[in-house]
């Protein structure tokens, strides 16, 4: 009668930054535990394709939060393209280690931003990494970097639905929620639907849809007219029962601003876009501290 082979027991030594086999790990003990940041609410900012003007949602929250005189950090997570620092026009600071913590970059008195970019020789030096060393930066970027008491901490995550998501969703605290951002074309919906019922398998609720690049404002009239159509996020909102916080239109200057590091949020034009930037705004703020 032959034995029948021992099975090999799987024990976990909770080290799961060095563990190349983390993401796929069925004995997620250590990745539930909690970065030791402090910070009161966390706020997600994803988007299920590329090209929707997500960073541009990150940055001009982040600012409106700072402007409610909340203690906010702005944290950058798209390593392979982090571009937060050129939208805040402080692409070319460099974060310093100071002891065994990473000081952040600060847009302003109460904005502190940290971002992969602060971290590399220049801004065309590219990023190649796979998903275990992705888990351990981030860990890194909660546990590590000085960025004292919060209010809130918003997070920049990449377009769809990977590894960043999942590690911050697991390893961050007080995660109160998940804004979608997207533009109206149908494309773009469905990937914002399939990033809303990926971030609710987490116990992640959705704040909201914002829908951007809705309808373009013409730089000579002001006149406003639908090359992408309108009203995608709007019924994606309604599909999914979540508010739809707003629609920002497709504007010349909300790409110079961008391109000039000068949130929109900041000038106050009194433009549509402006107005819409603002009222969008508002209406997170509202939701996010409500949670």
């Amino acid at each position: 009668m032959s034995e029948e082979p021992v099975k090999e027991e799987k024990t976990c030594d909770e080290n799961c930054d060095a563990c190349p086999s983390a993401h796929q790990c069925s004995l997620p003990k250590a990745l539930l535990q909690k970065a030791k940041i402090d910070v009161k609410h966390v706020i997600l900012i994803l988007s299920g394709k590329g090209g929707v003007g997500k960073s541009m949602v990150s940055v001009n929250l982040a600012f409106a939060l700072a402007n409610h005189d909340r203690k906010v950090g702005l944290l950058d997570l798209d390593f392979h393209g982090p571009n937060i620092p050129k939208m805040l026009g402080i692409e070319d600071k460099r974060a310093t280690v100071l002891g065994k913590g990473i000081e952040p970059i600060y847009a302003a008195g109460n904005l502190a931003v940290m971002s992969m970019a602060f971290l590399l020789p220049n801004t065309s030096t590219p990023v190649v990494w796979r998903g275990p060393i992705k888990m351990s930066a981030i860990r890194q970027f909660l546990n590590q970097v000085n960025w004292g008491p919060l209010d809130y901490l918003v997070v920049d995550l990449p377009p769809g639905t990977g590894d960043e998501a999942l590690t911050i969703a697991q390893s961050a605290p007080n995660v109160r929620g998940a804004v979608i951002v997207t533009t109206p074309q149908d494309v773009a919906v469905m990937d914002a639907v399939k990033a809303a019922k990926f971030i609710g398998k987490l116990n992640v609720p959705v704040i909201g849809i914002i829908e951007n690049m809705s309808g373009m404002i013409c730089p000579h009239c002001g006149s406003s007219s639908d090359i992408f159509s309108r009203g995608g996020g709007k019924k994606a909102a309604e599909d999914l029962g979540v508010p739809c916080l707003g629609a920002i239109p497709l504007d010349p200057e909300m790409v110079k601003a961008g391109d000039e590091g000068r949130p929109m949020i900041l000038q106050h034009t009194g433009s549509p876009t402006g107005k819409a930037v603002d009222a969008v705004m508002e209406n997170l703020v509202k939701l996010v501290e409500s949670t």
